[in-house]
């Protein structure tokens, strides 16, 4: 006997359909998957085996094959277990599947006693399916269930385990279709930043630089000595920043249950993401990758924030190769089965001490590093990357002044009103096309939106040469010049405009000297 379900795999950032085709019939026991099956996939024989026993079914002595379809997509992961079991209890005569059915997708880990365990990657699963016009349900399990309905256009069924689907395709059980409303799960997930500027105690001029770089979306590099609060800064930047829309929630939710980081019980990611991963991280790690890639930490700060602290202590190849996804805000794996392109729209905001000792420049503590030394260390970021980053903020000591007092700061709700007042301003700007805030415009957007007054070409000429400022950090300034001036609601970008994103520019001098 022969049954056909239809099931997906996740290569990447897409998922592919796959027909999960078994075929029962007389011979020596045996049990065998075709279709470049992983070893993750292969176990299943035994998960299923076990599930359909202990689910009070049984399980055929005969040859079984299972050919997963089509042949030239590698399988892994254990979603195929599911499917598998509801395609060997057909073709034996065990269940029957409705006709209304047999288009439906299908996914799902089977525990030994039948349990339906969830599965990662299911939104991406059910976006692939609103594009093949023969799938209108989905089953998957029950802990998957509000995630796969987020797309609201297919008919979800959760599953807690094998009997109870059987009994369900009998029609001796009601499941109800799942439903989630991802406007009305953003909305009700909004609340009061736990991380708040107001806590900030001082350093009126980086917290100048973090309403900046959320205004116009720009990266950040904070440099100072330890304890100075680069990381208490960093941490609160998601507060100023405009809520994800649903758009980007879904991207983000999409990437992160994908990579297996969705918690459970929340089926979309309704705040921005915030990721600090430690300066020994690998290569793939941080970019992405594996035999069969999955999405790196650029790719899990996508729409949010990626803070790299002690930016210099990171492997220079994981540094350079930084250098494509900020540019492009993509990044691309190449691996032998194929190649994957993850989104990688980040924030990008680094920190770093100004010398190996960390002291250099303190008014308090001295320094104990060497001019060369001190060279060699700021020299570990390369000039390329360098200009990739719009803002270089000096982070200096909070004075004992600041810290004494009992009056709190502006609070992040504060900051973040003028933040949605440029953003606004430059949504107006940009409509009609694929730029979201100044950070993403190129070199004719710069020259279309970016006009100057005479004065501030004067002084932007004289910058340009001074700094020995490259054509790329040139379109940045006036990027930065752009957004200072949407903050202050300005048409024209002044000198005092370009002045203060100059000031923002101390690191070019430094490591090319």
């Amino acid at each position: 006997m022969l049954a056909k379900v239809n099931s997906c795999a996740v290569f990447g950032m897409d998922a592919h359909m796959v027909k999960v085709e078994v075929d029962v019939s007389p011979g020596l026991p045996c049990f065998d998957i075709v279709g470049l099956p992983d070893a993750s996939v292969r176990e299943s024989k035994e998960r299923v085996r076990t599930a359909i026993k202990n689910s009070g079914f049984e399980f055929p002595l005969r040859r079984i094959t299972v050919n997963l379809a089509p042949a030239d997509i590698k399988k892994e992961g254990s979603n195929f277990d599911l499917p598998i079991a509801m395609a060997i209890l057909a073709a034996t005569g065990q269940i029957e599947i409705p006709n209304r059915f047999l288009d439906a997708l299908i996914v799902g880990e089977l525990s030994l006693d039948g349990t339906v365990r969830p599965v990662n990657g299911v939104l991406a699963m059910a976006m692939a399916a609103e594009h093949n016009e023969a799938i209108s349900t989905f089953i998957l399990p029950e802990a998957n269930s509000m995630e796969g309905a987020l797309t609201g256009k297919l008919t979800v069924y959760g599953i807690t385990d094998l009997l109870i689907l059987a009994d369900w395709l009998k029609g001796n059980v009601q499941i109800s279709p799942a439903e989630a409303d991802g406007q009305q799960i953003l909305a009700k997930a909004q609340a009061p930043p736990v991380n708040d500027m107001a806590d900030v105690k001082g350093q009126e001029g980086a917290k100048r630089a973090m309403e900046i770089a959320a205004a116009g979306g720009h990266n950040m590099i904070m440099i100072g000595s330890p304890g100075s609060g680069k990381t208490m800064l960093a941490r609160r930047l998601p507060s100023i920043m405009p809520e994800l829309t649903l758009n980007e929630s879904l991207a983000v939710t999409r990437i992160y249950s994908i990579a297996g980081e969705l918690p459970l019980g929340r089926p979309l990611i309704t705040e921005r993401p915030f990721r600090a991963p430690h300066h020994t991280a690998s290569g793939a790690s941080i970019i992405g990758g594996g035999r069969i890639p999955i999405p790196g930490e650029v790719s899990l700060a996508h729409h949010g924030v990626l803070f790299m602290d002690e930016l210099p202590e990171f492997q220079r190849d994981v540094l350079e190769a930084l250098r494509q996804p900020l540019e492009d805000k993509t990044v691309t794996v190449a691996r032998v089965q194929g190649r994957s392109q993850f989104s990688a729209a980040f924030q990008l905001i680094a920190a770093m001490n100004p010398c190996p000792c960390g002291y250099f420049g303190d008014p308090l503590k001295p320094c104990k590093c060497t001019p060369f030394q001190i060279q060699r260390y700021m020299n570990r970021i390369s000039g390329p990357l360098l200009d990739r980053i719009d803002l270089h903020v000096d982070v200096q000591r909070v004075r004992y002044e600041d810290i004494s007092k009992t009056a709190k700061g502006e609070s992040s709700a504060q900051i973040k009103a003028r933040v949605m007042s440029a953003r606004n301003i430059q949504q107006v700007r940009f409509q009609g096309t694929a730029l979201i805030c100044n950070a993403d415009m190129e070199r004719k957007h710069v020259q279309e939106w970016c006009k100057m007054q005479f004065d501030a070409e004067i002084l932007l000429a004289e910058a340009f040469k001074r700094l020995n400022l490259s054509a790329r950090a040139h379109d940045r300034l006036l990027k930065v010049a752009r957004t200072i001036a949407d903050l202050a609601g300005e048409n024209m970008i002044g000198a005092s405009h370009i002045a203060e994103a100059v000031q923002y520019r101390s690191l070019d001098r430094l490591v090319r000297a």
